[in-house]
This record gives C-alpha cells, sequence and structure tokens, in this order.
C-alpha cells in the first residue's frame, strides 16, 4: 500500500539521518503523524491516541502503539519493529516508551522531540517529560522533518499535480449547482463527492463553504442554509492524492455583483499577482506577506485582511491541512524550487457585509512559481 518508491523513502530516511547528525542527535521521537507517513508511508488516524516512531541515529526505527494500529502499520508502512501498549485502566505508555528506548540502549543520550504537533497532546507530553526527563536529554526536535518535507520530491510533485485537477474538477462539478435555493449541502456533496468519486482522500480539515452573512467566516461550521437570489458564497476546498493537499478559494456571487465585490475582487487579483511576483528563491514567506500586505494597503484595505495570506501544503493529517511554514510578516523562512505553497487573498469587509476571496496552490520553480490550478481568477458571477 506504499504510495512511493522504496528508493523514494530510502531518500528521505538518508535526509533525516543526515540532520540528525547535523544536531547530534543519538534519536528522535517522532509524535507527528503527518513525519510517520513521509519516513516510512505510515497511513492512520490513530495517532490521536499515545503513539511514538522512534528513529535511531543509524536509521533503526521502532513503532511504539495501540493494537488498533498494528495492522494498519503492517499493511501501509515499511516499518518492520512495532511495539504495542495495552489498553487498560490507569495505562502509561510513556513508561513503555520509555523501557523501549532503554532497551535500545538510549540512557543518557541526546533525543529529539517532536513537541509540537496535534499527535502528542499536553497530557500525553507531561507523561514523556515526566518518564523521559532524567533518562535523556530532550531536545525539540518540532520543526526537524517539516523542514524536510517542504520541499517535494519529483514523485510527490507527481501526486500534487494528481491532488490540484481534483481540485478544479471539484469546482467545476459544484458551480453549475450554485444559483438561487441552492441547498448548500448539495453543493458540500459536489465538492467532496467529486474529490472521493476521482480517487481522492478526504482532507484534513473540513471544507469551508459559507453564504450570505457566512461567506464572511473562514472556519467550516455545522448548518446549512439555501441560496437567495442576491448572495454570496464563499468556498475554500482541496483535492487530495495520498494525503497531499492543493487548497484553492472562491467567493462566488450570486445575482449581480456588487461595486464592492468588485472593488474587493480586483485587489484581490492584484495581491495575488504580487505574491506571486514575490513568490521566488532568494525571497522570503515573509516577503510574500508584505507584497500582499502592501496592496491591501494602497487599497486601503488593511483592516479587512487577514494577518496571514497562506502557508506550505503536502501530507498532512486532521485537524488542518496547514504546513508550519507560513505567508506571516516577519517570517525569514526561505523560498526554495519545488515547493508546494498555498497563497490565499481573503477580505472580509463586516461595514459592508461583503466577503471576497481568491486563492490557488503554486510549485515553486528557479523563476516565477507555477499556477498548479486551470480555474480562471475572473470573479465568478451565477
Amino acid at each position: 500500500m506504499l504510495h512511493f518508491s522504496d528508493a523514494e523513502f530510502d531518500r528521505r530516511a538518508a535526509r533525516l539521518q543526515a540532520e540528525m547528525a547535523e544536531r547530534r542527535l543519538d534519536a528522535v521521537l517522532l509524535f507527528a503523524q503527518d513525519s510517520s507517513y513521509w519516513l516510512t508511508g505510515y497511513d492512520t488516524f490513530g495517532f490521536c491516541f499515545f503513539q511514538c516512531l522512534v528513529v535511531l541515529a543509524d536509521g533503526t526505527m521502532k513503532l511504539l502503539t495501540r493494537s488498533a494500529d498494528l495492522r494498519q502499520a503492517q499493511h501501509t508502512s515499511r516499518i518492520a519493529d512495532i511495539v504495542v501498549w495495552r489498553d487498560r485502566g490507569g495505562a502509561n505508555p510513556a513508561i513503555e516508551l520509555r523501557d523501549l528506548l532503554d532497551g535500545l540502549d538510549l540512557l543518557g543520550t541526546r533525543i529529539g522531540v517532536e513537541w509540537a504537533t496535534h499527535g502528542l497532546t499536553a497530557a500525553n507530553g507531561r507523561l514523556v517529560e515526566e518518564k523521559l526527563g532524567s533518562f535523556a536529554t530532550l531536545l525539540d526536535a518540532s520543526d526537524l522533518v517539516p523542514s524536510l518535507r517542504v520541499v517535494k520530491s519529483a514523485e510527490e510533485i507527481v501526486v500534487v499535480r494528481e491532488a490540484a485537477r481534483l481540485t478544479d474538477l471539484a469546482f467545476e462539478r459544484m458551480l453549475p449547482l450554485v444559483e438561487d435555493g441552492a441547498d448548500e449541502a448539495a453543493l458540500l456533496h459536489a465538492l467532496q463527492g467529486t474529490v472521493l468519486a476521482e480517487g481522492g482522500d478526504y482532507p484534513a480539515n473540513p471544507f469551508i463553504l459559507g453564504s450570505g452573512a457566512d461567506a464572511l467566516l473562514c472556519r467550516y461550521k455545522s448548518g446549512r442554509r439555501r441560496l437567495s437570489a442576491q448572495d454570496q458564497l464563499t468556498v475554500e476546498w482541496a483535492g487530495v492524492k495520498a494525503q497531499y493537499h492543493a487548497p484553492a478559494m472562491r467567493t462566488v456571487v450570486v445575482g449581480s455583483p456588487l461595486i464592492r465585490h468588485e472593488e474587493l475582487h480586483a485587489a484581490a487579483v492584484e495581491a495575488l499577482e504580487a505574491v506571486e511576483e514575490a513568490m521566488r528563491p532568494g525571497r522570503t514567506f515573509g516577503d510574500v506577506f508584505d507584497a500582499h500586505a502592501r496592496v491591501m494597503e494602497a487599497h486601503d484595505l488593511s483592516r479587512h485582511r487577514l494577518a496571514a495570506c497562506g502557508y506550505s501544503v503536502g501530507a498532512r493529517y486532521a485537524p488542518s491541512w496547514m504546513d508550519p511554514q507560513m505567508f506571516v510578516a516577519g517570517n525569514t523562512e526561505l523560498i526554495r524550487p519545488d515547493m508546494t505553497l498555498f497563497a490565499h487573498m481573503i477580505l472580509m469587509d463586516s461595514d459592508s457585509g461583503t466577503a471576497m476571496t481568491l486563492g490557488r496552490t503554486y510549485l515553486t520553480t528557479e523563476a516565477a512559481p507555477e499556477p498548479l490550478s486551470r480555474l480562471p481568477l475572473d470573479l465568478p458571477v451565477r
């Protein structure tokens, strides 16, 4: 069930070992599901419970997980050594992790830990610190694998391109359904149903779809309404293939666009073009944000924009498809070729109740970034 070649996984393991050597780490404890998936192919949502992939400096790997994920790991990954901790009242899997590490002769060594991940709750993190704090020197390695994942390989780019194809297809099948009286549930069904029917996956977070006043929201919320003859609909969705995401974002106008819709859309297009110009090797993620902010300020829209305008994307798990690298002010992360980056222009004018969004995923190159979507940037009107 591996989505990539053995040679690809070997290259990833070699890159991780090289970085571990640079940081003088004897082992790393991977709690982030995206890290385990990237390194081994292990594909599960069982990370909501305690599990840890231990990687030694020589590349040896051991997975500590629950019985429910034993066969999952055997079937989807290259992990050969799997240890199961037993569910029971008062169980403390951190003790079993310590015993596993002791068996690997790691007492008194330098061990990197992925602290900053949804795969390690605060409660479980406290257990890890309690049981391992005097066992070894624990060092924050939360950025280690994400820094390796941010630049995509040739095999990964093939998968992302397929995800982007599903992104476009989903929107094209939904758009004809947008009309007076349309049920938001039917629109969501068209988006997600298309991705699944075409061989894609569930997204790491729910699609955003809201109309009327809810078009100004940037998160999914429960509840549906029917569109009116004069309406606005904000949609953020993603094609997903082998857990790799290619998000996009649009605001669709039902009826006649308001003058404010047209003003905001013109600013969004201009800002996206400025972002594309800044999204080049040698520039930073902060430079990309600044390019967006300058355009918004020139249009007197600073208080209607967000404090971020995009982020890196790739293989991610719930609750979010966002990678840690974000387009925010002051981010010194460098743009490099073969990154997959989602740029979104989001304008929410609460004074007039007008929403406008525009976003798509790019592949960075040695020069200008390549849009992975073929959807036009024109304001969609139904």
